[in-house]
């Protein structure tokens, strides 16, 4: 992950999503994320493919050929492996250690991955509560396309970030709701990515991990949180999110629920409202009760 800090002052109207946000005083350091993820690609100058040719020759000449195969094909599948290590690495932390263990781990999952995240879940009888909340008020559909999203764990969307003021509101929000509602929900270091900010309910209807309700992702300011599979369905029809590859319906026991559902950064102050109105959602999904999220800024 690619992270670079550029000072900023009241003054600067240089971005309108910026505008969007209300500034916070106190945070001077904004921070301009860059999530990269490199194509496959090999560079070789003059010394190189002479070198590599006379390889190639001599192989030939004193190797069956069978064996100057298998080396070539092993020689291409290491640098494969090598570019994608990297970038699992620059997709930064989650709940995977970023480790080439880890990324054994993640590519296993793989193999049983969702194959189309925009696909809702099949509706279930025994889910409970019966219905979603969000039919009470659908959400409005999103402007624009959706942003590019890679990745497991992590699974983090690499453009359409949102401001950083629009990050700091949404934390605020979720902090404030966890002080006025203290007797309910709590908030913490996220149970499923170990980092980030996460609200948790203290007497889950649903168990999630450890009652988590949402996190907040620190690298991208998307999030993850566990919903209603109608609720689903309306998030991913509307264009705020995306089911995670993990949620697939297979034999094999998955780390997240299968509601477990990605939302995209808010990139203006209506989006995160919009937001917040899925976060209530996700808090309606694991305690069974309706709620309601004051969003810090909007005066």
């Amino acid at each position: 992950m690619s992270v670079s800090l550029i000072r900023t002052d009241n003054q600067s109207t240089s971005s309108t999503a910026l505008e969007s946000c209300p500034c916070f005083e106190g945070d001077p350091l904004a921070i301009n994320v860059t999530i990269r993820q490199d194509p496959l690609s090999v560079t070789l100058d003059g010394p190189a493919i002479f070198s590599l040719a006379v390889s190639l020759i001599v192989g030939i000449q004193l190797l069956p050929p069978a064996v100057v195969a298998l080396l070539v094909g092993l020689t291409a599948g290491l640098v494969f492996v090598h570019n994608d290590y990297q970038n699992y690495l620059k997709l930064g932390p989650g709940g995977t250690p970023a480790t080439f263990p880890g990324y054994i781990q993640i590519n296993w999952f793989k193999l049983w991955a969702c194959r189309d995240p925009f696909r809702p879940l099949p509706a279930d009888p025994d889910t409970q509560p019966t219905t979603g909340i969000l039919r009470q008020k659908p959400l409005p559909i999103r402007c624009g396309l959706r942003p590019k999203v890679v990745g497991i764990a992590p699974q983090r969307q690499v453009d359409q970030f949102g401001s950083r003021e629009c990050y700091l509101a949404l934390r605020r929000t979720i902090e404030n709701h966890g002080r006025k509602n203290s007797e309910e929900v709590g908030t913490g270091t996220s149970c499923f990515e170990k980092h980030g900010l996460g609200m948790f309910a203290r007497y889950p209807f649903n168990n999630t991990c450890q009652g988590e309700i949402v996190h907040v992702h620190n690298s991208d300011y998307s999030m993850h949180l566990n919903l209603h599979p109608e609720d689903v369905k309306e998030v991913i029809a509307k264009g705020w999110g995306q089911r995670h590859p993990l949620t697939s319906q297979c034999m094999l026991k998955m780390p997240v629920p299968k509601q477990f559902t990605m939302v995209y950064a808010p990139r203006s102050m209506e989006e995160l409202k919009v937001v917040c109105q899925i976060i209530e959602a996700a808090s309606f999904w694991v305690t069974a009760k309706e709620t309601r999220i004051e969003v810090l800024g909007d005066r």
